[in-house]
């Protein structure tokens, strides 16, 4: 008998592009990888269920709609291009020192324009001892300015994450989506090319 549902088992692949619409139609651009992925957690705020009675019982109800939301996603960490795009930092200053050497300095300051994102990932299932990957699209989001922890290093090297928070909301199409997911693909590979579709990347790795 073949299992009723799936499991989730892994998360890896995140993606992000910048969001445009125009006309009901909703166009990304400019996709790149955002990190290593470590796991991530959606949290969508859903209105109260409007229920109707009749014959003393709940005879019929309108389901609570998405309002909005966050998405917690943990990475390894941002490397300065993914980190300057989803914060929308001003092209860096070019920074004179030592004997003819020069570095980029990037700036959070008034010049900041954090942009609206489409934010993908795959999420690995398995079902009877066979895995499947799923690419998933949070359709807009913004990202909020993350904090910074660092801890020095003591006998051993402890590995330290990054927690990246996004605001969720409705996109501009005429549905209105807020998440959209493929068909489970048989290879990671394979989710990453449906993924990398769906939010319009043609280039990188």
């Amino acid at each position: 008998m073949a299992a009723a549902g799936k499991v989730i088992t892994g998360y890896s692949k995140p993606y992000v592009a910048k969001y445009s619409a125009t006309g009901g139609t909703v166009t990304y651009s400019e996709g790149m990888p955002l990190a290593r992925g470590v796991s991530v957690s959606i949290s969508p705020e859903v209105g109260d269920a409007n229920p109707f009675y009749a014959d003393n019982v709940e005879a019929e109800t309108v389901p609570g709609v998405f309002t909005g939301g966050t998405a917690d996603l943990v990475v390894d960490g941002l490397l300065n291009e993914a980190e300057a795009f989803i914060y929308g930092l001003p092209e860096p200053e070019s920074l004179s020192y030592g004997e003819s050497k020069t570095v980029d300095v990037y700036a959070y300051g008034e010049n900041v324009q954090i942009p609206y994102v489409g934010v993908g990932f795959i999420i690995r299932y398995m079902s009877d001892g066979v895995a499947t990957y799923c690419p998933m699209v949070l359709t807009k989001a913004r990202f909020q300015t993350a904090n910074t922890e660092a801890n020095t290093q003591e006998e051993s090297i402890e590995f330290q994450t990054q927690t990246l928070t996004v605001n969720l909301m409705r996109d501009d199409s005429t549905a209105r989506n807020w998440k959209k997911f493929a068909e489970d693909q048989t290879t990671e590979a394979e989710a990453e090319e449906v993924l990398k579709a769906m939010l319009n990347i043609t280039e990188g790795p």
